[in-house]
C-alpha cells in the first residue's frame, strides 16, 4: 500500500496561515482569519478551491521544496526542460514602530535559477468555501478581485500574462504580491525585497533568543517555528491545526475543523515555548483567557473561536473533501461537550506567572479572584461524568485522564495562593485536590497494575501516561513503571506508534494511531528514567515527518502514513516536550 505523506509546507505570520505545495499551488490559505472561509483551498476541493500556481510548460518537472534555515520563509525549487527557477514565498512579519508588523499579505519572489524557464502564473482567489468566484479588475500593474472579499495581486509581471494565463520566459526576477483589503501603494520590488529580508532576520532573531538543548536541535527549531504561527496575536489564542477535515484515515469520516483554540491543548504548545524561553505567548494567552473567564458564569466550553466566540456550530460544507473524503466540516460540535479537565488546565498553564520571579504576579490585579473562579468550576464538577480528552460524543464517564488534570490544577491554584498569601484559598485547593485524587484512584486495577481510562472501566487508554509525567504518580515508584509497562504492553505498535486507546467509539474502533501519544510514551519512558529507551524510540518517530519535518495528527500503523489535519501543533509539542525531557535527563550538550 502506498505511504500517503502531505506535500506542503506552511508560512504565517501570526495573523494568517498559508500550505504552499510542492506543485508550487497554495493549496489552502483563509483570510482575512484562522477560521475564515479559504480563498485558497485546493486542498479540499481542485474545482471550488481557486488556483494559485507558478507552473512551467511541461507537466514533467522535480520540485524540491525547503525553508530557509531557522526561518517561516519558505522556496520551492523547480527544475523542468527548460531550466530551473525558485519560488520564494513568505507573510511578512518584522518589527516596526514598537510593534509587530504582520500584514494580511503574501508575497511570492520567483527567481530564475539557470536556463529559460516558460511558465505560467494563475490566480483565482475564491470565497465563501468555493461557492463564489471573485472578478478580476484589471489595473496599470495590478488585478483588483472583488466580490464578497477585495483582494489585490500586485506585480511586475506583464498584467496581461496573467490574466490570459499565458506562459513567458522567466528571465529576470519576478514578483506577486496579494494583499487583502486596502491597495498597496509602495514601490513594488523594494519593498518585497526589504520585507523578505526583515522576516528573514526576525525569525532568525527569534530562534536565537530561544534556549534549545542540543537534543535534536533541528527538530526542535522547526516545531518551535511552527508552533509560534498558529497563535492568533491579536487575541493570543493558539489553535489546534490550521485546516479542517483532513481524514484520521482514508474513508474513515473523522473529518474535523481544527481551526479553533482548545484550551487543554493551549497548555502543551505553553509549557514547549515555555521550555524554550518564550513567554511573550504565555502572556498573551493569559489575557485571552481572562477575557473567556469573565464572561463564562458556570463552566468553560472546550474550544473557542480565535477571538473567544462561542458558537462554533457545526455545518457540512458541499466540497469533494481531501482525497473524496467526506464530509467536509467548518465548526466543531465539541465546543457543546463537557469536557471537566480543562479548568485544570487552565490553572496549570498560567502557573508560571506566579511562581517563576521573571514575572512579576503583582502586575495581575484580583489574582485571588480569578484563582477561587476556576476552581470554583473545579469544585461543581469534579464528581460529573464527561466526554472525556478523546471528545467521545455518545456516551460519558469519570474519566481518570479529567480528574488527573482537576488534581494537577488545584496543586497548582495551592502554589499561587501561597505565592499571593491566602491561606483560606490555599485550603480550599489542596481539598479539592483530595478529592481529585479518590477518584483517580477508583480507575486503578490492582490485578493489572495499571490505572484504566476511566470509574468501573477496563479500557486502557495513552492519556494516562500523564499520571507519570504530571508526577502524580512517583516517577521512581513501582506503580509508576508498571502502569507504563501494560500500556506499552497494549498499546505499542511494532512501528514503535501508539493508539489513544483499543475499544470501540462513536466511529468504530480506530485505525490509526495519535502521533502526540507516541511523544507522551517517549516523555514518560524518560520520566522514569528509561533513557537508552526514550532515546530510541524518539529517533524512530522522526521518520513520520514530511520533507520539511512537519508532522500530522495521525499516522498509519499499517503504512507509516501520515493522516489527520496537518501540520497538528500538538504532535510539534509532543516532540519539543519530548526533546526537552531527553535533554535534561542526559544533562549535556548532545549535537545530532
Amino acid at each position: 500500500m502506498e505511504k500517503h505523506i502531505y506535500e506542503t509546507g506552511l508560512i504565517g505570520n501570526c495573523a494568517f496561515l498559508a500550505h504552499v505545495h510542492k506543485n508550487t499551488n497554495i493549496e489552502w490559505m483563509c483570510w482575512p482569519r484562522f477560521d475564515s472561509s479559504f480563498v485558497f483551498g485546493g486542498l479540499l476541493d481542485k474545482q471550488k478551491g481557486g488556483e494559485f500556481s507558478i507552473l512551467p510548460v511541461s507537466e514533467n518537472y522535480t520540485s524540491n521544496q525547503y525553508y530557509l534555515e531557522n526561518t517561516n520563509v519558505l522556496c520551492t525549487e523547480i527544475t523542468c526542460a527548460n531550466g530551473r527557477y525558485r519560488i520564494t514565498d513568505f507573510a511578512p512579519r518584522f518589527q516596526q514602530f514598537d510593534r509587530f508588523f504582520k500584514p494580511l499579505m503574501l508575497i511570492r519572489k520567483i527567481e530564475p535559477i539557470e536556463g529559460t524557464p516558460r511558465i505560467k502564473v494563475t490566480c483565482r482567489p475564491v470565497s465563501d468555501y468555493g461557492e463564489k468566484k471573485l472578478t478580476p479588475l484589471q489595473g496599470s500593474n495590478h488585478i483588483k478581485y472583488v466580490g464578497d472579499e477585495h483582494i489585490r495581486l500586485t506585480t511586475n509581471i506583464p498584467i496581461n500574462y496573467l490574466v490570459e494565463e499565458q506562459f513567458f520566459v522567466l528571465n529576470e526576477t519576478k514578483y506577486c504580491l496579494l494583499s487583502y483589503g486596502d491597495s498597496f501603494d509602495a514601490p513594488l520590488i523594494s519593498t518585497a525585497d526589504k520585507f523578505l529580508r526583515e522576516t528573514i532576520a526576525y525569525w532568525r532573531l527569534w530562534i536565537k533568543h530561544s534556549t534549545i538543548a542540543g537534543f535534536y536541535q533541528q527538530y526542535v527549531i522547526r516545531s518551535a517555528l511552527v508552533l509560534k504561527i498558529h497563535q492568533f496575536e491579536d487575541t493570543g489564542a493558539i489553535i489546534a491545526a490550521s485546516t479542517t477535515s483532513l481524514p484520521e484515515h482514508d474513508g474513515s469520516g473523522r473529518n474535523w475543523d481544527y481551526r479553533y483554540c482548545w484550551l487543554r491543548d493551549t497548555f502543551y504548545v505553553i509549557s514547549s515555548l515555555n521550555h524554550i524561553g518564550h513567554f511573550e505567548e504565555m502572556e498573551k494567552y493569559f489575557s485571552y483567557v481572562s477575557d473567556i473567564s469573565v464572561s463564562e458564569d458556570f463552566r468553560y466550553q472546550p474550544l473557542y473561536g480565535i477571538t473567544g466566540k462561542k458558537d462554533l456550530e457545526e455545518k457540512i460544507v458541499d466540497l469533494d473533501g481531501y482525497r473524496g473524503n467526506k464530509p467536509v466540516r467548518i465548526g466543531n460540535q465539541a465546543s457543546e461537550h463537557i469536557q471537566n479537565d480543562i479548568y485544570g488546565q487552565v490553572m496549570i498553564s498560567l502557573l508560571p506567572l506566579y511562581v517563576d520571579h521573571r514575572f512579576v504576579f503583582r502586575e495581575r490585579q484580583d489574582s485571588d479572584k480569578w484563582i477561587n473562579f476556576v476552581l470554583d468550576k473545579i469544585e461543581r464538577t469534579i464528581d460529573e461524568k464527561d466526554a472525556g480528552i478523546w471528545e467521545f460524543r455518545n456516551f460519558a464517564n469519570i474519566h481518570c485522564y479529567s480528574n488527573l488534570f482537576q488534581w494537577a490544577g488545584c496543586a497548582a491554584a495551592a502554589k499561587m495562593a501561597r505565592t499571593i498569601g491566602d491561606k483560606a484559598l490555599e485550603e480550599k485547593a489542596i481539598a479539592l485536590q483530595n478529592k481529585a485524587a479518590a477518584h483517580i484512584e477508583s480507575c486503578y486495577d490492582l490485578e493489572r497494575r495499571v490505572y484504566t481510562n476511566a470509574v468501573g472501566s477496563q479500557h486502557l487508554d495513552a492519556s494516562t501516561l500523564q499520571l507519570i509525567m504530571m508526577n502524580y504518580l512517583d516517577p521512581a515508584s513501582d506503580k509508576a513503571k508498571d502502569h507504563l509497562k501494560a500500556l506499552e504492553a497494549e498499546l505499542k505498535t511494532p512501528r514503535g506508534l501508539f493508539y489513544r486507546y483499543l475499544h470501540a467509539d462513536d466511529f468504530g474502533k480506530p485505525k490509526t494511531t495519535f502521533l502526540i501519544c507516541a511523544f507522551w510514551y517517549v516523555e514518560a519512558l524518560a520520566t522514569v528514567g528509561r533513557i537508552d529507551d526514550a532515546v530510541r524510540e524518539f529517533e524512530n518517530l522522526l521518520q513520520y515527518s514530511n520533507h520539511l519535518l512537519l508532522f500530522s495528527e495521525d499516522v498509519d500503523e499499517a503504512t507509516g502514513s501520515q493522516w489527520g489535519n496537518f501540520p497538528q501543533a500538538y504532535s510539534h509539542v509532543g516532540l519539543m516536550n519530548a526533546a526537552y525531557k531527553i535533554a535534561m535527563k542526559l544533562d549535556r550538550p548532545v549535537f545530532l
